[in-house]
């Protein structure tokens, strides 16, 4: 089955990783990498999950409780049933959640992904193959430059003007692909005079 690709807005919303091992460590290390505010459940938890960041960890058994008002919840113990359990909670209540080599438990799984800035670019096997989607990962990462990424940030940046000072939605697109055309051939963004001379001539 082919996973529907959708990303979500994590920045500052509250997710649950119930497990405190490196599996856990590495999925805490993924939602922080998209700004979430991550809470940990487990009895044990290493050491490299607190030089995380801010990881609010909770040192005890997983209480059925602990998914209520999550965003996601990622279920990363090495306890199938528990996992399991921790699944059938969420979905009961609509609540996204991952649980971990346990594809038959999942309303979700994480992609390999590479990001710059606002850009990011994911690939998914349906869980098949991750040996598939780390060659597509790392075929894409030549192309994915920080460069890239700031490009994407002044295209953003000027969004509002050029949506105020060129009409048609088709002249805008025009607009858009010339000055990522410039971007790229000058490997920086183009100057503010650039842009505006680029303006100009989608502007009635």
């Amino acid at each position: 089955m082919s996973y529907f690709p959708l990303f979500m807005e994590l920045k500052d919303r509250d997710c649950l990783v119930v497990g405190g091992g490196r599996v856990a460590w590495r999925k805490v290390k993924v939602l922080m990498d998209f700004g979430a505010q991550v809470s940990v459940v487990a009895p044990e938890i290493i050491p490299e999950i607190g030089k995380l960041g801010s990881v609010q960890q909770t040192k005890r058994e997983f209480e059925d409780g602990d998914v209520l008002g999550r965003t996601l919840v990622v279920a990363a113990t090495d306890d199938e049933a528990l996992n399991q359990r921790i699944s059938q909670l969420c979905q009961a209540r609509g609540i996204p959640v991952n649980a971990v080599d346990q594809t038959q438990d999942c309303s979700f799984i994480f992609p390999a992904y590479v990001k710059q800035g606002e850009v990011v670019a994911a690939f998914s096997s349906g869980g098949q193959s991750p040996v598939m989607t780390q060659y597509l990962k790392a075929q894409i990462k030549p192309v994915m430059t920080e460069e890239l990424g700031e490009l994407a940030a002044c295209l953003g940046s000027i969004r509002e003007v050029v949506h105020s000072s060129v009409r048609t939605e088709t002249a805008r697109k025009h607009l858009y692909e010339e000055l990522l055309q410039l971007g790229l051939q000058k490997g920086e963004n183009p100057k503010t005079e650039e842009i505006w001379n680029v303006m100009k001539k989608y502007m009635e």
